[in-house]
């Protein structure tokens, strides 16, 4: 079992609410990228090789179960010393990629995997924090309510799994009960469905075992923060085995007024059913209050230069809220001879509310010559009931010398989505209020109503999909993924507010293929092509409108080469280029506003260097490097031109995450991290600039049953801009931060 070292969060607690009322609750960096991809190169140089024979060996040993969170990691022997599989931070497995049990380097497709491992000793508890070190992704900012990844230049809320299943409502996750993160970069609609345009994110999940497992963490940091969590679980018999993992987080922040406090329960629950037959049961309650923070706005084509902490709006009427009940059951039966079963069903119920009041425009300055940001106020409740069914049978058969690995499956679902918007209205009467930017902080009665435009809809979502995959060993050096997927996917779009009536019927086929080349078994040099379509709806469901009812789902395709390198045990190097086209985007008809028409949209192009695992038995190393260049291939509108810089899209990007190990009991940490200035829009008339952020660590094993760790982020104090939700949400960056913790296994 690897060591669970504490978890936190530098967004902190909120001023609480009631449901009932909702109202209370530059510089450019100096480093430039070619320097810190030497610093890589130099790291990937290490004398420290094995040879072919070596490296097969050791990579293909690493346990299956770095997939499989259901199975028990197996111990194996490396230079003379016991580690296990995911106890390291390049994991040589994965299932959520192909649904079979699959080597990394065997997958035609950019995939970066985040292990527990890295977890702990970076110390990160949300998807901002894991993002950081992946390349190509990133996190916007979400108006200060829900995770934002931005996949090869997509934003999306949606394209996040649990287990492999769906889990697309608009809220802030917690790796407190997660085994690894799994980035799969790309469309993926061969095995997730539809949308997953720029890639998907998976959480694989703490599951039940035979293995005991006993541990508290405990962790304290700057601006009060408190957080603690716990793993308890074993076997009550040979055939029944259960684990409750927990959370509780009680903070504050850098940001005036901003507050966090949440907490969460996971149960899971092993049976073995005979000598082939396994049931796994589940089940989330995760939920927190906090503060909704959309950050500065900007001026003149820059961020406002304020303090880092100083809040635009109202905190106190700003509150941001999610209660997630997760209930899973999977089955598994052997048949043998190589044939499996998995049955898997998810029920999702999600309940969440924000409410903000912020700068809703660009600051200017006023006929006193005073500078001046607008403010505005709206809130927004959303319900939503998600039930997936998936089933895969997965066989094996030859032909002749050709091997095959084939996979069937069958998906339905159903989403059952209400969502209703008020606008704010302070003093009753005016939806915007100016403050002075040196104190911007307001305190206007506001009051909230419904607003001509606001949200008032029901939406119902039927989804069912048949697949096939062939997973082929055409010989020694060669194989072949190939894979098609057949979805009906069937909205019933009722606008409360004005009666209208809409119903959207798309049936998508996506396709998927790549051929792998494999000079030696370490090594693995792959083309491949994917698909995927974004239908009418919008993947939260809310955007349907009679303009574009009948039109084409959108579509994505992504071609891409790449190269994957088990250079020695325990470490593992990928190279991908790829260029990502959408096409079939909707916009206003110029010839007539009330319709619209399909365009083409936007390309990415880019380049994904990734290393992981352990440079030398000491230093282990995580991160990447991604050059990415995107831009718009049709006008869309007066504000999003052809040719235009796609939002957010860095080009370039290093993270570099390093562990070293002094001693048996003190290791330190150091992270690197560079991000090239981008837009915040696709107007391209605000840039936040480049920054540079250097995080450190020290970790002290007293014993097998003690640790502890020190996590100092930004330890130069850097201010810089973390990202944006449009020109006037940017969020600046942490100051200087620490936060110390302790484990204690039992």
């Amino acid at each position: 079992m690897s060591d669970s070292l504490p978890r936190c969060d530098w967004t902190t607690r909120t001023t609480r609410t009631t449901r009932t009322t909702r109202t209370t609750r530059s510089t450019r960096s100096a480093v430039k990228p070619i320097a810190l991809a030497v610093t890589m190169a130099l790291a990937l140089a290490s004398p420290a090789h094995a040879t072919g024979d070596e490296v097969a060996v050791s990579a293909d040993s690493r346990s299956a179960a770095d997939a499989n969170p259901e199975s028990t990691l197996p111990k194996i022997q490396v230079s003379a010393e016991t580690q296990d599989a995911d106890d390291t931070y390049a994991p040589a497995r994965t299932r959520s990629a192909t649904k079979t049990d699959t080597l990394l380097r065997d997958v035609p497709q950019s995939i970066t995997v985040v292990s527990e491992r890295m977890i702990q000793d970076a110390s990160m508890q949300n998807m901002a924090d894991v993002v950081r070190y992946v390349p190509g992704v990133g996190m916007a900012q979400g108006e200060g309510n829900r995770d934002t990844p931005i996949l090869r230049g997509n934003a999306s809320t949606a394209d996040f799994f649990v287990d492999g299943v769906r889990d697309d409502v608009e809220y802030f996750r917690d790796l407190y009960n997660v085994e690894r993160v799994e980035a799969l970069k790309g469309p993926n609609a061969m095995i997730f469905g539809r949308a997953g345009a720029g890639g998907v994110i998976n959480r694989v999940t703490r599951q039940a075992g035979w293995d005991d497992v006993r541990e508290v963490s405990l962790q304290a940091g700057s601006w009060d923060n408190l957080r603690t969590t716990a793993d308890f679980g074993g076997a009550l018999n040979d055939r029944i085995a259960v684990r409750v993992t927990g959370l509780y987080e009680d903070s504050e922040s850098y940001r005036d007024g901003f507050e966090l406090e949440r907490y969460g329960v996971n149960p899971t629950l092993a049976m073995r059913l005979g000598e082939s037959s396994t049931l796994r049961l589940g089940y989330e309650y995760y939920t927190y209050d906090r503060i909704a923070d959309r950050g500065v706005p900007s001026f003149d084509g820059r961020p406002v230069e304020t303090d880092e902490s100083t809040f635009f709006g109202d905190p106190t009427r700003s509150p941001t809220d999610a209660t997630v009940n997760l209930a899973t059951a999977v089955f598994d039966h052997e048949f043998g001879n190589g044939v499996s079963l998995r049955n898997r069903t998810l029920y999702g119920d999600y309940d969440k509310f924000y409410q903000n009041v912020y700068s809703g425009g660009a600051a200017t300055v006023d006929e006193n010559g005073i500078m001046v940001a607008p403010i505005s106020a709206y809130n927004n409740a959303q319900q939503r009931e998600n039930l997936f069914n998936q089933t895969d049978l997965v066989f094996s058969l030859t032909t002749g010398s050709v091997e095959h690995e084939l996979l069937t499956g069958v998906e339905i679902g159903r989403q059952e989505t209400d969502n209703f918007r008020n606008t704010g209205f302070f003093n009753d009467e005016l939806e915007t209020v100016t403050a002075p930017v040196s104190s911007p902080t307001i305190s206007i009665p506001v009051t909230f109503r419904q607003d001509e435009d606001d949200n008032d809809n029901h939406v119902e979502t039927n989804v069912a999909a048949i697949y096939v995959q062939d997973q082929v060993k055409l010989s020694e050096h060669f194989q072949a993924v190939l894979g098609l997927r057949y979805d009906q996917f069937d909205v019933d779009f009722d606008n409360n507010r004005t009666g209208v009536r809409l119903e959207s019927d798309d049936d998508l086929v996506s396709p998927r293929a790549g051929l792998i080349y494999k000079p030696v078994e370490p090594v693995s040099l792959y083309a491949s092509y994917s698909m995927t379509y974004l239908p009418r709806a919008g993947a939260q469901m809310t955007s349907l409108t009679a303009t574009n009812e009948a039109l084409d789902p959108e579509e994505y395709e992504n071609y891409e080469i790449g190269a994957k390198w088990d250079l020695r045990p325990y470490l593992s190097l990928s190279a991908a280029v790829y260029r990502l086209d959408r096409t079939n985007v909707a916009i206003p008809d110029p010839l007539d506003p009330s319709l619209s028409i399909l365009v083409d949209g936007q390309k990415t192009e880019g380049v994904e260097l990734g290393i992981s695992g352990q440079v030398t038995e000491a230093w282990s190393m995580f991160g990447g490097y991604a050059y990415q260049d995107g831009e718009l291939t049709a006008t869309a509108s007066a504000t999003a031109v052809d040719g235009a810089t796609l939002a957010q899209l860095p080009e370039h990007k290093i993270s570099l995450w390093n562990r070293y190990q002094l001693t048996p009991a003190w290791g330190v940490g150091l992270g690197l991290m560079y991000q090239s200035d981008m837009y915040t829009s696709t107007d391209n008339t605000v840039t936040l600039p480049s920054f540079t952020r250097v995080d450190a660590a020290l970790f002290y094993s007293l014993n097998d049953r003690i640790r502890a760790q020190l996590n100092v982020e930004n330890l130069l104090d850097e201010e810089y801009l973390a990202n944006a939700h449009n020109n006037n949400n940017i969020s600046p960056g942490s100051p200087l931060a620490v936060r110390m913790g302790v484990t204690v296994a039992f």
